[in-house]
């Protein structure tokens, strides 16, 4: 089987670990191995093991190969800023072609599912010419995409989407995250998201105020990956 997905958010803060731990969560309820990378982590703490970040370790949580911290998380920086700029701020450089050797190592496990995670959204800077979105294109893996439901997304969504494809990437699907407890027309704002995106809609993840990845799992279909 041995499946990977690059998953995405149309911004910061759409949900994306919340989702990505909720698929591999399922993943492993179905029996599958599971894996998982976030090769760049802004907004790290520093700990008697050094730096590590909260997203990571969830990731970490719900894989079932034995990996190490620095596997999943390659990357730590410690200021919650754009990667790029937090980079420069500790004189570290990020490239892509380092990264894309990372992120190999983990898929090379072959677990049933592995999930690379990005950081931000789908162009989030890397360093001067490179972005996160060269990274997705050089692993050339299908996409999912997390929508945090809130006002301006759809065009947001919409935006995100055509830049996926016209990076050349598949889009395997997209998750409706509810990041607000009372986004106003939410109904209306979800049935035209799925009128014009034109991928499976993978699940819709209620507002939960203390969130888990068995929680979120329960509310996600993983048919449409072939999984």
């Amino acid at each position: 089987m041995a499946k990977t997905f690059f998953v995405t958010g149309t911004d910061t803060d759409a949900g994306k670990t919340l989702i990505a731990c909720g698929i591999l969560a399922a993943a492993k309820r179905a029996g599958l191995s599971t894996a998982a990378v976030k090769p760049v982590a802004a907004g790290c703490e520093q700990t008697s093991k050094g730096l590590r970040n909260a997203d990571a370790l969830a990731l970490l949580a719900q894989s079932t190969k034995p990996l190490a911290y620095e596997q999943v998380n390659p990357v730590a920086l410690l200021p919650a800023i754009a990667p790029h700029i937090a980079a420069a701020q500790v004189g570290r450089e990020l490239r892509v072609n380092r990264l894309l050797g990372l992120c190999r190592g983990v898929v090379y496990e072959r677990a049933d599912l592995t999930l690379i995670e990005g950081a931000g959204g789908w162009r989030v800077p890397l360093n001067n010419t490179e972005t996160l979105a060269d990274l997705a294109r050089e692993l050339d893996q299908p996409v999912i995409l997390v929508v945090g439901m809130k006002l301006g997304c759809i065009n947001h969504a919409l935006l995100t989407f055509e830049a996926i494809l016209r990076d050349g990437l598949a889009v395997a699907g997209w998750v409706a995250n509810a990041v607000q407890a009372d986004m106003a027309v939410f109904d209306e704002n979800l049935a035209t998201l799925r009128q014009r995106l034109p991928a499976p809609l993978l699940g819709v993840v209620p507002h939960f105020s203390a969130p888990s990845a068995e929680q979120a799992a329960e509310h996600l279909d993983l048919a449409p990956l072939g999984l």
